[in-house]
């Protein structure tokens, strides 16, 4: 507005003058004062004009910088990244990525019987595993996982390709074979170092194979056909075993129940002659298998099937599980034999054990360590039973009694100490020198972080 004034003051002194001319002559005074008053109109107008620049140039400035923020808004939502222990990118077209990996270090003492040949036992120590993977989600519905277990050389534990839609999920590729609650279970996530003693007993591992699970409001069911695990594949391998799996798992306020059955069948083919079924005493590191078949020959099939159960009830839980296992021969007895474990635990902190999926998941610690809080404190108890005694195979019992202690600090993070006391029976030479019934005791401890 004041330009235009300006403009107007010009032209009317413009028409001004002509008049003025006409007039009467002006003097030197005021033609100079004149001159004076026209610069200084000037001086305004140029003044005005880079006023008006300023403001255009800060316009332009402002819509940049707000389209530059709506490009960076834009991009964030396109691709977010969260922590999950490790950072998980994620796009809104549905691509994702992750690492994971855990790193388990254990130490243990193993006390046995003089009289028992055991020059290399005593105190032990291995990195029990040292796992190293990728994990994610692609557009579609589909889903892939890659980890490798890099404690003894170089092996792959999961590696798989995932198809997801609603309640239905296909796998191919090697994972686990649906065989228990705490087999499926993380071993990040269980209550001892070790799982039930029937779990490696009876071979339990992941296969190469492709299944399906279809989950509708609290019931779970899991099926599949497996061949062998990837280390033990080669080209005259022609096993095959089909696995299924069924839970139930209602919740009654705070209260999850679990009950579970499975069953497996698996055709040891042409190339496999003989089993075995073996195990250590509550800790890996300790080498010496005190309950031991040896090898079973004439083996053609084995058929197992197993129940669980479990309850969490805010601090406390409980979970209880049978296996039994079958080995069918040609022209010989077929022998039957049976694993279990009952186990109770109980947060000292404002904790819980997590479940989703028909297994169960590590605690989210409500007081971390760095935030003011303890971590969590859980204490358990467990009974496990190894029963491998029947039709003429001797491979001795243990009842083993066991307690933990565990302190997770933050969420990732888990430090476990164990005792167990094994008793064994039938168990006559099975270890060089050893008597039919006796015991040994253990204590392990492990350091662990996940993520």
């Amino acid at each position: 507005m004041k330009l235009k004034a300006v403009i107007c003051a010009g032209a009317a002194i413009a028409a001004f003058l002509p008049l003025q001319a006409q007039a009467a002559p002006i003097t030197n005074e005021e033609a100079s004062a004149l001159l004076d008053r026209l610069n200084q109109l000037e001086q305004e107008v140029v003044s005005l004009r880079a006023k008006l620049s300023n403001v255009e140039t800060v316009q332009q400035a402002q819509t940049e910088q707000v389209a530059a923020v709506e490009k960076v808004a834009q991009a964030r939502s396109e691709n977010s990244i969260k922590w999950k222990g490790a950072p998980e990118i994620k796009s809104d077209d549905g691509w994702s990525f992750k690492p994971r990996g855990r790193a388990l270090f254990d130490f243990a003492s193993l006390s046995a019987p003089s009289a028992i040949n055991t020059p290399d036992e005593g105190f032990s120590n291995e990195a029990r595993r040292i796992r190293l993977g990728v994990q994610g989600t692609i557009p579609g519905g589909f889903g892939y996982k890659i980890e490798a277990d890099f404690a003894d050389g170089v092996e792959l534990t999961d590696a798989y390709l995932e198809y997801s839609k609603g309640n239905l999920a296909v796998i191919v590729g090697q994972h686990n074979n649906f065989q228990s609650l705490e087999e499926l279970s993380s071993s990040n996530d269980t209550s001892f170092i070790e799982r039930s003693a029937f779990t490696d007993a009876f071979g339990f591992e992941r296969k190469v194979g492709v299944s399906a699970q279809i989950e509708s409001g609290d019931a779970l069911i899991q099926g599949g056909v497996f061949t062998d695990n990837l280390s033990d594949l080669n080209g005259a391998n022609d096993s095959i075993g089909f696995d299924g799996r069924i839970v139930y798992a209602p919740k009654f306020g705070d209260t999850q129940l679990h009950f579970g059955g499975s069953a497996h069948w698996r055709d040891l083919g042409d190339t496999i002659t003989s089993v075995r079924y073996r195990q250590r005493p509550l800790i890996h590191s300790v080498d010496t298998r005190f309950i031991n078949t040896g090898n079973i020959t004439g083996a053609t099939s084995e058929t197992s099937y197993g129940l669980e159960a479990a309850v969490i009830s805010g601090r406390f839980h409980a979970a209880a599980e049978t296996h039994w296992a079958k080995v069918s021969r040609t022209g010989m007895a077929n022998p039957t034999f049976f694993g279990g474990s009952i186990e109770a635990g109980l947060f000292l902190t404002d904790d819980k054990r997590e479940y989703k999926g028909g297994v169960f998941k590590g605690v989210k610690v409500s007081n971390p360590v760095g935030s003011g809080g303890l971590g969590a404190w859980q204490v358990n108890v467990r009974y496990d039973r190894l029963d491998l005694v029947d039709a003429g195979i001797i491979g001795g019992t243990q009842d083993g009694y066991m307690a933990s202690l565990i302190w997770t600090p933050i969420d990732y993070v888990r430090f476990l100490l164990n005792y167990g006391h094994l008793e064994y029976g039938n168990a006559f030479g099975i270890v060089a020198g050893a008597p039919s019934d006796y015991s040994v005791d253990v204590f392990g401890a492990r350091a662990q972080i996940s993520f």
